[in-house]
């Protein structure tokens, strides 16, 4: 049976051994890290997912959703947080059984691979750092950082799952007509904490995402299942108000106090977590082909880094598994021609995403709090009930179905110019009919 070597046993990378596994191929897994079941953490990385639909059918497909499910804290919608204090809870569907599920990185990624540990034909090799690849021979080449010994991998193809930074990506970098892309906003971000309460209870809403937007900035936070939220800053990296310039503890008590207030009591390490924990970039890269002669593939942030505003990286490289197996399937006597299909479906998606996911930062950040925004979602669920099969919001398509990004996004604009025009159209008859009856009652 054919054999694979994969590069990176992060979520993708388990979840596509585990896909391989269960067709008969024979699969190596390398990962650079530690093994997570000896409860290593992924530094500098949210520990926090948002599991939705897409996400849910990959593991659906594996028989593992109801177990990772346990782990995970259903959020209904938006809790919005005004400097004043005020709350305001915005629901993400009109259906309160469609929700996003919070769920720690570290209990999908053990969960991802423990499923593929389930076939024998799979074995996970963990503190291999991948120093070079031959996308020909095909082969890859990894230093043992737990003996410090140098190893070679070979397989009919490699697979690289190996995250926004791939060594497998790198290597294609160097082929003939490669295209390549990477941009960065100019915020980052910084991981924070509001504990439990004594009694071990969360201390906000427990089933909701909560923002607190702020115009060109904005702190989120996703609950725990410890009770515990892990809370997440978005600010400019540069700037006279921004990490840059913020330094001082008495500059972050005053920052958090004015924009955060009713936040700060909740946060008593604030200032040491602030001063101590990572400030993380947002990158969004682009790149084409995904694959090479057969020989070599890219899976999830690899082939499709997106900044995390939507909720959709870590579903949408789920998803990338789901149809790399189905292509695999369809032509199972020609690998080639399976990666070229996969890329083929996933592409214009991938970069669908990319650009909804901006776009929904501007939304959280800016428009959250605004009166019009939240009647605008309250029009799109008056619609969707009025109009069943016809009329679905944006979120709603992305987060709660298996549309693809880029017919969602499509459809989205539709629906909205067929609204608007409507608006209108309703405005001036009403326009027209006040100037009539101004005109009879002039003309009697």
């Amino acid at each position: 049976m054919e054999k694979f070597v994969l590069i990176g046993s992060g979520l993708a990378g388990g979840m596509m051994a585990a896909f391989l596994g269960r067709r008969g191929y024979e699969v190596d897994l390398f990962e650079r890290r530690p093994d997570p079941h000896a409860g290593n953490i992924v530094g500098g990385r949210s520990i926090n997912l948002a599991l939705s639909t897409r996400g849910l059918h990959a593991l659906q497909q594996l028989g593992i959703a109801d177990e990772v499910m346990q782990h995970a804290i259903p959020m209904r919608g938006r809790m919005i947080h005004e400097r004043s204090g005020d709350l305001h809870f915005s629901a993400y569907d009109r259906d309160p059984a469609k929700c996003i599920n919070s769920i720690g990185r570290g209990a999908l990624n053990t969960a991802t691979i423990e499923a593929a540990h389930r076939y024998p034909n799979v074995r996970v090799r963990f503190n291999h750092q991948c120093s070079a690849v031959d996308l020909d021979e095909p082969a890859a080449h990894f230093l043992d950082t737990a003996t410090n010994q140098l190893r070679e991998a070979r397989g009919e193809a490699i697979i690289g799952v190996d995250g926004a930074f791939s060594a497998v990506r790198r290597s294609m970098q160097r082929l003939d007509r490669f295209e390549y892309s990477q941009t960065y906003l100019p915020h980052g971000y910084k991981e924070l904490t509001i504990p439990p309460a004594a009694d071990g209870s969360w201390r906000m809403e427990k089933h909701a995402l909560h923002i607190w937007p702020r115009k060109s900035f904005m702190m989120i936070a996703l609950p725990n299942p410890d009770g515990s939220f892990t809370c997440t800053l978005f600010w400019e990296h540069a700037g006279p108000r921004s990490f840059e310039t913020t330094r001082k503890d008495d500059d972050v008590r005053h920052f958090f106090g004015e924009e955060f207030p009713d936040a700060v009591p909740l946060m008593p390490d604030l200032v040491e977590e602030f001063r101590e924990n990572p400030t993380g970039s947002l990158v969004t890269i682009r790149c084409a082909p995904w694959h090479h002669a057969g020989k070599a593939v890219l899976v999830g942030d690899a082939a499709h880094a997106v900044v995390p505003f939507y909720g959709q990286g870590m579903n949408a490289a789920f998803e990338d598994c789901v149809v790399l197996d189905e292509c695999l399937a369809e032509f199972p006597e020609d690998r080639e021609q399976a990666f070229a299909q996969y890329f083929a479906k996933r592409k214009e998606n991938a970069d669908a995403l990319a650009n909804l996911a901006v776009h929904n930062f501007i939304e959280m950040r800016d428009k959250t709090a605004s009166p019009a925004f939240r009647a605008k979602k309250k029009l799109d669920h008056l619609l969707e009930g009025a109009l069943p099969g016809m009329y679905l919001p944006l979120y709603t398509m992305v987060s709660f179905t298996r549309i693809p990004y880029a017919e969602a996004a499509r459809r989205a604009r539709q629906q909205d110019l067929v609204v608007y025009v409507t608006l209108i159209g309703a405005a001036l008859l009403v326009v027209v009919l006040a100037l009539l009856v101004v005109t009879g009652a002039v003309a009697d």
